[in-house]
């Protein structure tokens, strides 16, 4: 027999046990490795109407992600907005917005269990609360048990739950509503740090501060476009750095974040004791509606070195009354507001910067106050 005839039979032999192999019931047959893509991470925007409907900060998010790169995220949800918020950009509209739900309601009825199991949550964004404040009735601590509740419910899903927490809007809805937002709103961070773990952080997102009720919603209590785009622009970082790292500078915000008072701030300088020109006061009014007003103080540290200490003053002239303030401790004498840093706000590094922020009741006109501080 020839050498090519051996060839020949050879490979007929091979070819023969091959096609034996295969068809043989049973065996298994390996296709070659390859490389799966990594799976999107799965992010469930959770709250009432306010992410509901229309809830356009998520379409936001989403386009100021993916412009980011942040391109493999799926947000997940029961629900969808079908597409409604036209901005001239796709975006995933699923989400687990429930109008007129309440944090207390669905934690009292154990409704967050069934939407975790379905929608499978890497991440949750949550923006609960408000509806827990109409009335005046509910307890914080009680508000507070509910938030405590969804956590351990996200946790027992996914023990490595990603958890970004709203300090909520203003709401204007009731009578009592505006100042228990903020007692709301001021009890968050301390709660979320008794609660975060390194495996399943608790990030808290400032959503109060800087926005105006009455130029950034329709009606005391949703958003509004221009309250839409805020609450996209203190959303994104936050999550840009839960997904692994910080917002690209590529990145710009749909429109400037941060405060938009009412009036705008103008800058009044310090009268510090002689030869101590090292602190500049600036007051803002962030919010006003008929009979009150919310007002913000921010200290500047213009010295060399650290401070221990703050203190400024606010001089109301027409009648203004403070009846609530955070981040400072307040005091009122005739027209004279003082306030004294707390614990945790005195050291402010050279430059460095801190604001304290207070309610309170106007009549009629509510004039631009002189404001003063010091620093030692």
């Amino acid at each position: 027999m020839s050498r090519k005839t051996l060839r020949y039979a050879a490979l007929a032999a091979i070819t023969t046990i091959l096609a034996l192999t295969m068809a043989l019931p049973g065996t298994p047959v390996r296709s070659a490795p390859h490389q799966s893509a990594a799976a999107p991470i799965r992010i469930m925007p959770l709250g009432d109407s306010i992410t509901a409907g229309p809830g356009c900060w998520r379409a936001l998010l989403w386009n100021q992600l993916q412009t980011a790169s942040y391109s493999n995220i799926d947000f997940v949800g029961s629900a969808s907005d079908g597409g409604s918020c036209n901005y001239g950009f796709s975006y995933d509209a699923d989400h687990e917005g429930h109008g007129g739900f309440s944090a207390v309601g669905i934690a009292g009825n154990n409704q967050l269990p069934p939407w975790l199991s379905a929608a499978r949550p890497d991440v949750v964004v949550m923006h609960l609360g408000t509806n827990d404040l109409w009335g005046g009735w509910q307890s914080m601590d009680t508000i507070l048990a509910a938030f405590t509740k969804l956590v351990g419910q996200m946790r027992a899903n996914n023990p490595s739950m990603k958890i970004i927490v709203s300090q909520i809007i203003p709401h204007h809805g009731c009578a009592t509503c505006p100042a228990d937002t903020i007692t709301l709103n001021n009890r968050i961070p301390g709660w979320a740090a008794g609660l975060t773990t390194a495996q399943s952080p608790i990030v808290v997102v400032d959503q109060w501060t800087g926005f105006d009720a009455a130029t950034d919603t329709g009606d005391g209590v949703h958003p509004n476009d221009s309250g839409f785009r805020k609450m996209a622009n203190r959303f994104h970082p936050a999550l840009a750095r839960v997904l692994g790292g910080t917002s690209p500078p590529t990145s710009p915000p749909t429109s400037p974040p941060g405060p938009t008072p009412s009036a705008t701030p103008t800058p009044l300088p310090s009268t510090p004791p002689p030869g101590n020109g090292r602190c500049t006061a600036t007051y803002q009014v962030v919010s006003q509606w008929s009979g009150g007003f919310q007002g913000e103080v921010s200290i500047r540290n213009g010295s060399t070195a650290t401070t221990s200490t703050w203190t400024a003053t606010v001089n109301l002239g027409s009648g203004q009354q403070v009846s609530q303030a955070w981040n400072a401790t307040v005091t009122q004498a005739g027209t004279t507001v003082t306030a004294r840093n707390v614990s945790w706000n005195g050291g402010l590094t050279p430059g460095g910067t801190t604001s304290f922020g207070f309610l309170a009741s106007s009549t009629g006109s509510n004039p631009t106050p002189v404001v003063n501080c010091a620093v030692s």
